[in-house]
């Protein structure tokens, strides 16, 4: 895609470059920069670089054995930038799939620098513990964003800013109805998501607000969640258009599908060429979309399973062909009955 080169440039000539396997922005204004990194994270007045970069196999196979801040020191050496003054995040995603969205209203711009990967590492906040690295294996999959502000924020309102992304961010999956790997509810995030926002403090336009209520919160808002649609698509190919799929939308509550077709008393490969065309016809989808909202409320204890069981089996009607039906109804007597 690019190599080591001037690839963005916002309105406050801050500049983002694509070097090596690394994304990293050159602060050309003072700025105020909350990070999740290990290197400089928190809040810091005196950065002057910040990145992300992308973790090949060898980087993973060297992390095993060494710690990620020394990692990342070592690597803004390589950069040619100084570690004192730098922080990044790092991810198993692509640079080359990169997302840079900006949006303005007046004099306010906000720029956000997305990769995306949610695949394998999509989790509900609230689901069962996992870990960044298991036995030496690194998860891929990880939302990381370097959002650029051009007006000023003090503190507080920088730290009120990364809660108003991070909720965006949840919003952004929330639409894509991205699957956590770990429960049946929907992803919030990754399990090693990293954010960096920075504002310039040479701004004359101050703001002391980044709440939902406030246009700061919303741009950044719609910045984020653009930003990770885009990035999402990009990185892993998942859309609207994608996830408007039976099976697709089915595999939040997993079942073994197999099983469920050696319990066929019809020919299976003829049932799946037929389930194949079925599932992309739009009352199935929202035939199936409706039975997972009745089994989502169970879970949280708003309906009644019975009565929850009697409505999804009363939906299978409206299902069209003959293949579908049977496949959520396999579904209903596992979790509903």
């Amino acid at each position: 895609m690019y190599n080591n080169r001037l690839i963005f440039k916002t309105s406050t000539s801050d500049e983002v470059y694509y070097l090596k396997d690394s994304i990293f922005v050159k602060f050309n204004n003072n700025r105020n920069t909350i990070s999740t990194s290990l290197l400089n994270g928190g809040i810091r007045n005196d950065l002057k670089f910040v990145f992300n970069h992308h973790l090949s196999q060898e980087n993973i196979d060297y992390l095993e054995d060494h710690d990620l801040k020394d990692y990342l020191e070592k690597l803004c050496g390589q950069l040619k930038f100084d570690s004192a003054k730098s922080s990044g995040i790092v991810t198993l995603a692509r640079m080359k799939n990169l997302s840079i969205v900006t949006k303005k209203y007046k004099k306010l711009e906000v720029t956000a620098l997305t990769t995306a990967g949610v695949r394998v590492n999509a989790t509900c906040a609230g689901d069962d513990a996992s870990y960044y690295e298991e036995n030496g294996e690194f998860h891929p999959g990880t939302i990381n964003t370097i959002l650029l502000i051009n007006s000023k924020l003090d503190d507080s309102t920088l730290v009120e800013a990364f809660m108003t992304a991070c909720e965006a961010k949840t919003v952004a999956l929330n639409r894509l109805k991205i699957p956590s790997q770990f429960s049946n509810s929907f992803a919030t995030g990754t399990g090693t998501d990293g954010l960096i926002i920075s504002s310039n403090m040479d701004s004359d336009n101050i703001l002391g607000n980044a709440g939902k209520h406030s246009k700061l919160g919303e741009v950044i808002a719609k910045t984020i969640i653009e930003s990770i649609h885009v990035a999402i698509k990009k990185q892993v190919w998942i859309t609207p258009r994608s996830q408007s799929h039976v099976l697709v939308l089915l595999n939040r509550y997993k079942l073994d599908i197999n099983e469920f077709y050696d319990s066929l008393n019809q020919d299976k490969h003829n049932f799946i060429r037929q389930l194949k065309f079925d599932s992309k016809i739009q009352e199935n989808i929202a035939v199936t979309s409706a039975i997972l909202n009745l089994m989502d409320d169970v879970d949280k204890g708003i309906i009644e399973k019975e009565i929850a069981y009697a409505q999804s089996t009363n939906l299978l009607k409206n299902c069209v062909g003959n293949t579908v039906d049977k496949l959520l109804s396999y579904w209903i007597n596992d979790f509903l009955a």
